[in-house]
């Protein structure tokens, strides 16, 4: 009977408060820290496509798992409901790069260790890891870089292939993935987003497509969200 109610008591949940100083103090060093992260993850990444607006939830993700860490940290029963909770709930996510996958552990591991109330540990551990990334973006080859969305459409009998196209993209520009294909039987139009470091190599590109089927259409076009 004593172990019992022994145990029911340890999952009874504990009454204790969470500070509401300590709380805002941890709110707004993730502030900052996520702030940090974001111009980072802008920075120095190295994702094609929508930086900005998949770094615009850093701050979102660290300050909810801090609150959702700060509540159940105290209570084994609310933590037991809390992966109930996450059982019946899925989260879906579109990590197109592993680097984006880093950068989201990243943004759990600072929301957590403040959550534990584990400042100085995690502020040196963030200010290491970002430490880390910017050595070795400066550290690498300082060339001027420019990412694009280059769209190639053809039609009539000579529209060009996939197969052309693709393995010009690939030929002509260092980094390239292709992100929309469209072909009917009198129409081919494909996407992709490309890294360059120089104009000339946009003109070599429509230059070297022209010479496979003279009749293509090419445009570039710059993408504010990177």
């Amino acid at each position: 009977m004593d172990k019992f109610n022994l145990f029911q008591r340890f999952l009874i949940t504990e009454n204790s408060q969470i500070s509401i100083l300590e709380f805002l103090i941890n709110a707004v060093i993730i502030l900052l820290l996520s702030f940090i992260l974001e111009f980072t993850y802008r920075r120095c990444a190295k994702s094609l496509s929508g930086r900005r607006a998949f770094a615009t939830n850093f701050f979102l993700i660290a300050f909810t798992t801090m609150l959702i860490i700060s509540i159940v940290k105290s209570s084994l029963a609310l933590s037991l409901g809390l992966v109930g909770a996450l059982s019946i709930v899925r989260f879906r996510s579109a990590i197109k790069e592993p680097e984006e996958l880093a950068f989201l552990f990243f943004t759990i591991g600072i929301g957590l260790g403040f959550g534990a109330n584990q400042r100085v540990v995690t502020i040196v551990a963030a200010f290491i890891l970002l430490a880390v990334i910017w050595v070795r973006h400066l550290t690498s080859k300082k060339t001027r870089k420019q990412n694009l969305y280059l769209t190639v459409s053809g039609n009539g009998s000579g529209k060009p292939s996939l197969q052309n196209i693709d393995d010009l993209v690939q030929q002509v520009f260092k980094a390239s993935k292709l992100v929309r294909f469209d072909e009917t039987a009198d129409l081919i139009e494909a996407g992709f987003w490309i890294e360059t470091k120089k104009a000339n190599d946009l003109q070599q590109f429509k230059t070297r497509l022209s010479e496979i089927s003279s009749e293509t259409r090419v445009s570039f076009v710059d993408n504010n969200s990177f």
